[in-house]
């Protein structure tokens, strides 16, 4: 299919009712396009169905309401109104396009299976890795992503060493998390000795911390600083799509049909990890996160560059300078656990 006739209606919906079978009462229910598909969602936001554009089938062309079903099960049925013109207008179009890709029999038999390789080589090549880990990404649930996180921590202690432990300090950490939440999900901090730069958070929640960030610094602002950063990395680039696109089509593939990655993978996204700076954080993201979470931007900057110069946007926009202190991050006492949970 090509990509331009899709885009046009990617953000299309429309109503119509759908029958999972002959002998089921009809649902009413929401159709989106989406890439390569159509999404089937009940009133309560729940998906009913997907069915691939291209074995889509029209049970009676040219007459209204329109009736699709999966190609070779007209059991299952959707029935769009006549006032769906959009909506079929776009189904119809899509149809079409696949079809013309077709193989035709004659002459030019030859030339039109060679057109439709060429198609399927470009489809493989360009849009399939990418729809591939768009639908993993989708699908793969919360504790299968805790699963890959923590077999990529073990990658990553063999250089960082094992989580530090000491007295009160997973208290500490948890009381940190609580107070920094990423916006989506929960969150889990870990404080380890070194091995990584700042803050790094990795599939599932957890969030690893670089111990120098508490023992060299007299307020829990920078390492609050630091996990802001990591949240926000994590939010504009998802720590598990990463993984998918360093391991191609065959780790979407694998992870879609297995629920697992092959451990060579998480070995080599690790060591890239713990070599590689993290991606730089724009400074209007980090201040609209100083604000959100509710931290000073100060202590961060200058903790960054001691000069200021290459931080001055975050001075001179802290959203706390000149006025009212943000809430604590911690209480002395938790902040001075914190500081002596790597053995100090």
């Amino acid at each position: 299919m090509k990509k331009t006739a899709l885009t046009k209606y990617q953000r299309l919906e429309a109503a119509g009712l759908w029958r999972a079978e002959p002998t089921a009462q009809r649902v009413d229910v929401v159709v989106s396009v989406g890439e390569a598909t159509l999404t089937i969602t009940d009133m309560r936001d729940r998906v009913q169905a997907h069915w691939s554009i291209a074995a889509v089938a029209r049970a009676n062309p040219g007459h209204r309401p329109a009736i699709y079903h999966p190609d070779g099960d007209p059991g299952e049925t959707l029935e769009l109104a006549e006032n769906e013109d959009e909506m079929i207008a776009a189904i119809e179009k899509l149809r079409g396009v696949v079809e013309r890709q077709r193989p035709r029999p004659g002459r030019l038999r030859f030339v039109g299976v060679l057109t439709s390789l060429a198609a399927v080589a470009a489809l493989v090549l360009f849009w399939l890795p990418g729809a591939a880990r768009d639908h993993a990404l989708g699908v793969v649930p919360m504790v299968k992503r805790v699963e890959i996180g923590q077999a990529l921590l073990g990658h990553l202690q063999r250089v960082t060493g094992p989580v530090c432990d000491g007295p009160g300090g997973e208290a500490a950490l948890a009381q940190l998390a609580r107070r920094l939440p990423p916006r989506r999900g929960e969150a889990r901090f870990l404080m380890v000795r070194g091995g990584i730069e700042g803050a790094l958070r990795v599939p599932g929640g957890v969030v690893l911390i670089n111990a120098n960030l508490v023992e060299d610094h007299t307020e829990p602002d920078v390492v609050a600083g630091h996990i802001i950063a990591a949240h926000l990395r994590a939010e504009a680039h998802d720590p598990l799509a990463k993984i998918l696109e360093e391991g191609g089509l065959s780790a979407s593939l694998r992870l879609l049909a297995t629920g697992v990655l092959p451990d060579d993978l998480l070995r080599a996204h690790a060591e890239r990890l713990m070599t590689e700076p993290p991606e730089p954080v724009a400074a209007e993201a980090m201040l609209a996160g100083f604000a959100h979470w509710q931290v000073r931007a100060r202590p961060y900057a200058y903790a960054v560059d001691i000069t200021g110069e290459s931080t001055v946007e975050l001075i001179e926009a802290d959203p706390y300078a000149g006025t009212a202190p943000p809430p604590p991050l911690l209480s002395d006492a938790d902040w001075l656990r914190l500081q002596e949970i790597c053995g100090g």
